[in-house]
């Protein structure tokens, strides 16, 4: 039996981040997809009726942030000190607070439109600015080893490059970080071999 089962919809979205984290670790874990025709019937047995879950020890976590934020301990990727722990929290929450500007729910078109634009063009150039002056010339956002802070910007980074192409591409040091990220063995295979979704 495997020892995480994490359960999400068959898409990226907010399971991804906890997807590489175990990618990365080479923990093994049983990845179970929703689909969106069958979630009326299984949603009133989650947690606030909402995914990801994680399933673990007997028990069940929720909330996304929580569930990587576990595993990033079991992989040690939290930081080398409780200082470097605390400003790779303040990162992830950094991403997270503008990920949750994105509109999904919008049904009217244009005004998704124009919340989209107005989020590429005021909030992600801001934390662009910030990641990017507090990377400097380090090869990661924290300390001098990887975090589960560089794996958030890698997933975050491609979602937001469905929604508008190209739009970190001024900022050198962090296309670098992209880069490194992706070239990791364990978490370029789990890119190659993953579902294929848009988001």
């Amino acid at each position: 039996m495997l020892p995480y089962k994490l359960i999400y919809f068959n898409m990226r979205g907010r399971a991804e981040l906890s997807r590489y984290i175990l990618a990365y670790a080479e923990i093994p874990f049983q990845d179970q997809r929703v689909e969106w025709k069958d979630w009326p019937s299984f949603k009133p047995s989650f947690p606030l009726e909402q995914l990801p879950v994680l399933e673990v020890e007997g028990g069940e976590l929720n909330q996304s942030l929580a569930i990587a934020r576990f595993l990033a301990k079991e992989a040690g990727l939290t930081g080398n000190s409780r200082l470097e722990e605390a400003q790779t929290d303040a990162l992830v929450e950094s991403l997270n607070d503008v990920t949750l500007l994105i509109p999904w729910r919008e049904e009217d078109q244009g005004l998704k439109k124009q919340k989209i634009d107005k989020l590429f063009d005021c909030n992600v150039p801001k934390l662009l600015s910030f990641l990017e002056k507090h990377l400097g010339e380090r090869d990661w956002l924290v300390g001098d080893a990887m975090t589960w802070a560089d794996l958030y910007w890698h997933v975050c980074f491609t979602t937001f490059s469905v929604l508008r192409p190209g739009f970190a591409s001024p900022y050198l040091g962090l296309c670098a970080l992209i880069d490194r990220v992706g070239s990791i063995p364990q978490l370029a295979l789990w890119i190659q071999d993953r579902p294929d979704s848009e988001f």
